[in-house]
């Protein structure tokens, strides 16, 4: 029974993987965490992760967080943490204009400029949840509501700069394109987003896989995102947890967006936390 469960949650964590719009992205997520009950009410916890993107060739980010849990009541819980996360920036901008000489020389035809900057940087996050649950049988449901902050340093780097030159047919003027490299700063940036994340969970008797889904709404000034995720739960042991998941990410950016131009994206993730 256990090895058709897994078999048929395996087939739907990849199925929506077929069907994708080739616009979206595909990467996986890789994490490793511990947990430390220190009473009944507060534990304390810490997590490693790595993104990658990009049909999962390349790597996006990775991230160290460190967090603490409080446990209110039966029903309410609520927690703090920090992350530090270092993930790679790709800054492209373009601009056109008509190369005109003076009044005795012919118009040479179209200016192309494109600036490129690809660096890694760092970012500090800060967050504050509280999480309602409740358990009617064999499903749990939970609402969590979570503030977040991110700081992002300013940071200086050098850009490359390509000058493309097109005569009136449209073809490339000979000794085009030229490129040179220049110094740019990117401004610090603040974030405050609130995620909203709705859940539940189904205990299957007499079984070591508990299922799961939600659907998270993360909201800023500028822009929201949502986050539609599925998978199971693999309790080894008390001490050793192992999770698998599948999620969407669909992006809507505002005018002026700051959502670190992500892509929507078919997420694959693996998890494994150890309990102490």
């Amino acid at each position: 029974m256990m090895k058709k469960i897994v078999l048929a949650t395996i087939v739907a964590l990849l199925l929506p993987l077929a069907v994708s719009a080739q616009s979206d992205d595909f990467g996986l997520w890789y994490s490793v965490g511990a947990e430390k009950k220190l009473s009944q009410k507060l534990s304390l916890e810490a997590e490693v992760e790595l993104r990658t993107l990009d049909d999962a060739k390349k790597t996006d980010r990775w991230s160290g967080s460190i967090g603490a849990d409080y446990k209110i009541n039966k029903w309410v819980k609520a927690s703090a943490g920090y992350t530090f996360i270092y993930d790679k920036k790709e800054k492209r901008s373009y601009s056109y204009y008509d190369d005109e000489d003076d009044e005795d020389e012919p118009w040479e035809g179209k200016v192309k400029k494109a600036k490129c900057a690809d660096y890694w940087g760092p970012r500090h996050r800060f967050n504050v949840d509280v999480t309602a649950s409740q358990t009617i049988g064999r499903w749990k449901f939970s609402l969590r509501e979570r503030w977040q902050y991110t700081y992002r340093p300013e940071k200086t780097v050098t850009r490359d700069v390509c000058r493309y030159v097109y005569d009136l047919d449209g073809a490339l003027s000979d000794g085009y394109p030229t490129t040179e490299q220049e110094q740019k700063t990117y401004n610090k940036k603040y974030q405050s987003v609130m995620r909203t994340r709705f859940q539940t969970e189904y205990n299957i008797p007499k079984c070591k896989i508990d299922p799961f889904a939600n659907v998270e709404f993360c909201t800023s000034m500028d822009d929201y995102k949502v986050r539609y995720t599925f998978g199971f739960e693999w309790k080894l042991s008390k001490q050793h947890v192992f999770n698998v998941a599948y999620r969407y990410q669909d992006i809507h950016e505002g005018a002026g967006s700051d959502s670190d131009d992500e892509p929507n994206m078919h997420i694959v993730g693996f998890g494994y936390k150890f309990k102490f």
